[in-house]
């Protein structure tokens, strides 16, 4: 049995699940572990459609999204002080901007390669 998806979204999966799951051994309570929650699962679900869909575009630039906003979320919510919180943010954050962009690049090629592999080019029609 052939394994399905890019390597890059399974790995881009077990960093959103590292980040739902963090606030709970960093004891994060509040806006910043919910925030890490909520990005988290973000994430997960933009890989899974990377994953269902490997020439869509904008689940790709969603995660480089939400990885940018997870590295910068120490800065933005101020728990810098927090050091293993910051730390996570700081490494998820940037893996998930560095597998974006490949899975970007990847996406793009898969899209001109077969376009049927991306949403848009999917027309409904009816047979006469």
């Amino acid at each position: 049995m052939r394994r399905r998806g890019r390597w890059a979204d399974w790995v881009e999966i077990l960093a959103g699940l590292a980040l739902v799951a963090s606030w709970v051994w960093h004891g994060m309570q509040g806006l910043g572990g919910g925030a890490m929650f909520a990005l988290g699962v973000g994430v997960v679900m933009a890989a899974v459609i990377s994953l269902t869909r490997p020439g869509a575009l904008t689940s790709e630039m969603g995660s480089l999204v939400l990885g940018a906003l997870v590295f910068a979320l120490p800065w933005l919510l101020d728990f810098t002080g927090v050091t293993a919180a910051a730390w996570t943010a700081w490494i998820l954050g940037g893996a998930v901007v560095l597998l974006g962009v490949f899975g970007l690049s990847r996406a793009a090629r898969d899209r001109r390669r077969d376009p049927d592999l991306a949403w848009s080019s999917h027309v409904n029609e009816v047979s006469a």
